[in-house]
């Protein structure tokens, strides 16, 4: 199978190809549904915490909770779905996700105390279903060896980025026009109905460790390949960018007097990721995910140090535009060197790491930005991205070496995470 769709993919690279993947489509659309409800929980959290207490800082408050609680659950989540299969883990991760939100929701209109607010977002983070990495597990399966990899990690990090634009207005509409919890609902709802068609998806399941006898002896974690944790910090990175321009562009529309704009900039910045990423599958690359990774982290620190300087909406607007477009090429190469770094038993722990560490750099940076921006204005929240990328440029260029792929017989081995040989990547 991986030599066929190598062979086709040499003579016809692309979008195309990597969707007549046979069994592509059987966990593409559940997928879709199932990540949903991802991009729908902080908001509807916020709208209706907000309705019921009056308080933002309540709101956001409880909505950090949950977000903390998924980054530090999200990879033990990974790690059982490697060892034991994916619909193993899921099944009952929405049963309990679906459960725990939806308790939440009856909390917060009960006018219940913060404390048990914060109880509530605890199990209702832990549980969100990591059906991304999971997703490009199967990718990986699939795929194991071909040129296509590049292509699938661009055409996932189009899906999350259209993720992120479709659920926060849709969660938006339902709590604004239909009622405060509706958001939450069709949160919990999505998560049930997508979640259990994409377990029911076993024949595109990667092998697991238990069905191939791994499970018999103790298993490291997939953060015990030094390439991973390399790639965690360029994505905490990663996690800044988000996290500081939310809250920046905030503040400098607030600034100008003019908050109604800062959709308009951020939608900007998110259409340049969308753009750069469907250019990035759409091409055939001669350089190694390694070098792609390094120049495309530098593009972006580049441009994150220039945000600091924009004094109009014009300016901020094309500079968000350009860290959008450098963004997408550093995070899909990132995700195309979990493939030949990270055996298959430990690929989905791997990739909930890096989504993890997505998410950890993200409320670090909008805790910092924000006092920044509230002590110093939105120019001092605007370094943050660039501390923040300029950091994991110097990680990266300094641990470049533990980004070489394992050995080609290496790759191939079925249990536990065996010793990396350096060969050449770029």
């Amino acid at each position: 199978m991986a030599s066929t769709v190598t062979s086709d993919a040499v003579k016809r690279p692309g979008y195309g190809q990597l969707l007549r993947t046979p069994g592509a489509w059987t966990f593409l659309l559940p997928g879709f549904a199932a990540r949903q409800p991802f991009a729908m929980l902080t908001i509807g959290i916020v709208l209706l915490v907000q309705h019921t207490t009056g308080s933002y800082g309540s709101a956001g408050a409880v909505a950090a909770v949950t977000g903390v609680s998924m980054a530090l659950f999200a990879p033990q989540s990974g790690k059982l779905a490697d060892r034991f299969g994916q619909r193993a883990v899921l099944v009952p991760g929405v049963l309990v996700h679906a459960a725990s939100v939806s308790l939440l929701t009856v909390l917060a209109l009960a006018d219940a105390p913060l404390w048990a607010l914060f109880a509530a977002a605890v199990p209702s983070g832990a549980s969100v279903p990591q059906v991304g990495p999971m997703v490009r597990a199967r990718w990986a399966a699939r795929l194991e060896g071909s040129p296509l990899m590049s292509t699938a990690a661009a055409f996932e990090s189009v899906t999350d980025e259209f993720t992120f634009v479709v659920g926060p207005v849709l969660a938006t509409a339902l709590c604004t026009g239909v009622h405060p919890a509706a958001g939450l609902v069709a949160e919990a709802s999505l998560t049930l109905v997508g979640g259990l068609l994409f377990a029911a998806q076993k024949r595109t399941q990667p092998a697991h460790g238990a069905r191939s006898g791994a499970g018999a002896r103790p298993r490291a974690s997939a953060l015990s390949v030094p390439g991973v944790r390399v790639l965690a910090v360029a994505f905490l990175g990663i996690g800044s960018v988000f996290g500081g321009m939310q809250v920046s562009l905030t503040a400098f529309t607030e600034e100008i007097g003019d908050p109604g704009v800062n959709g308009l900039l951020y939608g900007l910045f998110a259409a340049g990721n969308m753009l750069a990423g469907i250019a990035v599958g759409a091409i055939a690359w001669k350089s190694g995910p390694r070098r792609r990774l390094i120049v495309g982290y530098a593009a972006l620190t580049v441009a994150a140090s220039l945000l600091w300087s924009a004094q109009s909406v014009l300016l901020l607007g094309a500079l968000g535009l350009v860290v959008g477009l450098c963004i997408a090429p550093a995070l899909i190469s990132g995700y195309t060197l979990v493939e030949p770094l990270v055996p298959a038993s430990a690929r989905t722990e791997a990739f909930t790491w890096l989504t993890g560490a997505v998410a950890l750099g993200q409320a670090a940076a909008v805790t910092v930005a924000g006092r920044l921006a509230d002590a110093h204005g939105s120019a001092a929240g605007f370094l943050v991205p660039l501390g923040g990328t300029a950091l994991a440029l110097v990680t990266l260029l300094a641990l470049r070496s533990r980004l070489a792929p394992r050995a080609p017989q290496d790759r191939t081995a079925a249990r536990g995470i065996g010793h990396r040989v350096p060969v050449a990547v770029d």
